[in-house]
């Protein structure tokens, strides 16, 4: 039997910035993993690259908290990262943030959630794998 990996607040931290060089491609890949660890805490916008076709791209990813949202708006080679506090699914402040602050608090409200359900715990744990 696989040991189980603690999702600590570094390691998570440090596997969401592993692609961040390449904007594009890390709010593609970013959008992947949280859509699988927490599909009932993410939503990816999504839009079509060209006006006939192509690939449709990420254009915000969302992902909710008790009391605050963080929202990473993807736009080619420019990311918008802002966290939102939020009572009862109102927003109250929007503030944002650089990447970097937007990252560790993503990854400190990752490793809140993992710490109070073994079943987030598994699955990022499984996401860090990855």
């Amino acid at each position: 039997m696989p040991a189980v990996v603690e999702p600590s607040f570094d390691l998570l931290a440090a596997a969401l910035r592993a692609d961040a060089a390449d904007l594009r491609a890390f709010g593609e890949a970013l959008a992947t993993k949280l859509e699988e660890a927490l599909p009932d805490r993410t939503r990816v916008e999504r839009r079509r690259g060209r006006l006939f076709g192509g690939p449709r791209r990420v254009r915000s990813i969302a992902v909710d908290f008790d009391d605050a949202e963080y929202r990473l708006g993807v736009d080619g080679g420019r990311l918008t990262p802002e966290r939102r506090r939020t009572v009862r699914g109102i927003v109250l402040k929007s503030e944002p943030l650089d990447l970097d602050a937007w990252l560790e608090g993503l990854a400190r409200e990752l490793a809140g959630v993992a710490e109070r359900s073994e079943r987030s715990r598994a699955v990022l744990a499984r996401m860090l794998e990855a």
